[in-house]
């Protein structure tokens, strides 16, 4: 019994190690998006999503498909740094789907000189492909 008892323990807080390591990197993904947002760094930015065709963005115009698709809607809409302003990110919850899947929900706030404040929330999916995680599915509104 003694034996189980351990066993059970070790497989607990090695669990826990694991997940608690993955949202580390999920939250290390979405600081270096807001750090290169600031820095008016689309690319950087957008390094954090998965370079796929499939890739799903749902905003106010409605549901874009595809890794280039989505940065081009972001140039045109953010085509500087004055549209850009200084985003802030602040995360409201971080779930485990599976092993290989999370879900974040947030809040976006970007604070704008002349073109004015702009803030939402969002839902991310995280997938881990090829031992890195990156956001296959973004809504925001």
């Amino acid at each position: 019994m003694k034996k189980f008892l351990l066993c059970s323990l070790l497989f607990a807080a090695t669990h826990a190690a694991a997940q608690s390591k993955d949202e580390k990197q999920i939250l290390a993904i979405l600081e270096k998006q807001t750090q290169s947002w600031n820095c008016g760094d689309l690319n950087g930015f957008m390094s954090g999503y998965w370079k796929n065709d499939s890739l799903m963005f749902i905003g106010k115009s409605g549901v874009t498909y595809g890794y280039d698709q989505t940065l081009a809607n972001y140039r045109k809409g953010y085509p500087d740094m004055d549209a850009m302003g200084e985003l802030k990110f602040t995360i409201l919850k971080v779930s485990r789907l599976a092993p290989d899947a999370y879900y974040v929900i947030g809040k976006w706030h970007l604070t704008r000189e002349k073109a004015g404040d702009a803030n939402g929330h969002y839902t991310l999916l995280f997938k881990k492909i090829k031992g890195q995680w990156v956001i296959v599915a973004d809504h925001s509104s």
